[in-house]
């Protein structure tokens, strides 16, 4: 059996991943299976530096292939942020997310809307000998100033698809596995999954 490392501690990712990659004769496994606790620090220029940095770190530690991703919320009113940075975007130490939301509406707040945003994502797949490959996704959306709906993390709550009238948090595992930008990344990576297993 083919393993497949996820390098990441994030729980409401690994869930997603897995569900996204269930349809494939792959065992997927955790830092926490393979006793990892790696901290890589994401200071590339781009989502794809950032996500080849992790997959890589991750792969040479656990000697497996391992699948990794950067992803970022781009708010075209801030110019983009807060991009790479949309975790560590919020000044506050040890921020969480509703702390990270709510700066985001702060910066927001007497700009003109609607606030027209994008997901972006890119997924690095690595191999322990060095060799990286790289997929994309995006998903388009505007920022809404109320949280609404109980499902996904990070900006979810308050990242509307106008054209379905609910927001990321509103939608369930399936739908959002058809929508999200790590679902889209995720399903252009499937190809270079099936080429380096041999599926």
């Amino acid at each position: 059996m083919h393993s497949l490392l996820i390098a990441t501690n994030n729980i409401g990712k690994v869930a997603e991943i897995k569900a996204l990659l269930a349809g494939l004769d792959l065992t997927l496994l955790t830092p926490h299976d393979l006793g990892l606790n790696l901290d890589v620090s994401e200071d590339g220029q781009t989502y794809a530096e950032n996500a080849s940095k992790k997959a890589l770190a991750f792969a040479q530690a656990g000697g497996i292939a391992a699948l990794a991703d950067d992803s970022g919320l781009e708010v075209d009113a801030l110019d983009g942020q807060p991009g790479l940075h949309s975790h560590r975007f919020c000044p506050i130490p040890n921020a969480t997310d509703a702390d990270r939301r709510r700066y985001l509406l702060e910066r927001l707040h007497g700009k003109p809307r609607p606030w027209t945003a994008h997901f972006r994502a890119t997924v690095a797949i690595a191999a322990p000998a060095g060799k990286v490959q790289l997929a994309d996704g995006r998903c388009d959306g505007e920022i809404i100033p109320q949280e609404r709906g109980s499902n996904g993390f990070g900006y979810d709550p308050i990242f509307l698809i106008p054209e379905l009238g609910r927001t990321m948090a509103e939608l369930g595992m399936d739908e959002k596995n058809r929508l999200s930008h790590r679902a889209r990344a995720i399903q252009n990576a499937i190809p270079i999954l099936k080429t380096i297993f041999g599926l």
